[in-house]
């Protein structure tokens, strides 16, 4: 049998070819696991960009005035994420125009659900929420919502100037009307006190300013817009006892006239509503005034303002 004899030069060609194959598709395997994760990211980005929403925004009438009065009749509801869990019902509450109403109740009792109906983020399984006698799903959502002013415990700041994050409340303010707006919310002060005044960058979500300059920031926005109904959703529960304090003038002052629906659990934001409601289990067990519900020492209130009297001490 005849030496099939083979150069140096093949040798080593087809050992470079070897080694260089051998090493690419090792750090293609390497990446493997990114490359299923990156795909598997993409496709519930695109599940996302692709879902219809079945609140339909631009039909019915359009809002122009709005007086201010709020009602839920025999609402039902739970959200789409968990059909099983019942957060209303028969759920009813009227809130009178230039009134404010303060629900107050436990966590999961359903204080934030009430203003999430109100701004039509979820629609009712059956009931109705109706705005100056109007059932808002007829109601251009658009138009319905430029006449409602939110101020959440957490603001949504864009990661721009601090001018621009207040001018958001309403669009071709003038630069006198967005100043005015800033004092009322006792926030000029601190903005004019910045390096670059109303030109301050805030970060993304706001992260070079203080919780209680925030909110005032929130509060300008709210103040600009000037809208019918306001909506305050734990708006002063994540500050500290002087912040809170000029947040809550601030509040009052922007509270004035207009119909508000307070969401809270502090004493010193609710004693002052008009009305207060106490939300158990999708229900309101107790309404009525500061000074009227604490007088029933056996009423859900009384407990819960007691317990949050107990918690400070």
């Amino acid at each position: 049998m005849g030496k099939e004899l083979t150069s140096f030069k093949a040798v080593m060609k087809s050992f470079m070819v070897l080694i260089v194959t051998a090493l690419a598709m090792g750090e293609t395997l390497a990446m493997a696991p990114d490359l299923i994760k990156g795909n598997q990211m993409v496709a519930s980005v695109f599940e996302v960009l692709d879902r219809k929403t079945e609140i339909v925004t631009d039909s019915g009438e359009e809002v122009t005035a709005v007086e201010g009065t709020i009602e839920f009749k025999d609402v039902e509801f739970c959200y789409p994420a968990r059909p099983d869990v019942h957060i209303f019902r028969d759920f009813n509450m009227r809130v009178h125009a230039g009134k404010s109403m303060a629900i107050v109740g436990q966590s999961g009792s359903g204080k934030s659900s009430v203003l999430a109906l109100i701004l039509r983020f979820y629609d009712p399984i059956s009931g109705k929420v109706i705005i100056d006698g109007k059932d808002i799903r007829k109601l251009k959502l658009n138009s319905l919502r430029k006449h409602i002013g939110l101020v959440q415990q957490e603001p949504a700041l864009f990661a721009t100037t601090i001018y621009e994050n207040i001018l958001y409340g309403k669009e071709g303010a003038s630069e006198a009307e967005v100043i005015q707006a800033a004092k009322l919310a006792n926030a000029h002060s601190f903005i004019s006190a910045l390096p670059d005044g109303y030109s301050t960058q805030v970060g993304e979500r706001g992260v070079q300013l203080s919780g209680g300059q925030k909110q005032r920031v929130a509060i300008a926005r709210a103040v600009l817009k000037n809208p019918e109904i306001l909506l305050l959703d734990e708006a002063t529960s994540a500050l500290d006892v002087e912040s809170e304090r000029i947040v809550q003038q601030a509040l009052d002052r922007l509270m004035r006239n207009r119909t508000t629906v307070i969401v809270a659990h502090r004493l010193s934001t609710i004693k002052d509503a008009d009305q207060i409601s106490v939300l158990q289990d999708g229900k309101i067990v107790d309404q009525g005034t500061h000074s009227a519900l604490i007088e029933n020492r056996d009423g859900a209130y009384y407990k819960l303002i007691n317990l949050q009297q107990q918690q400070q001490q």
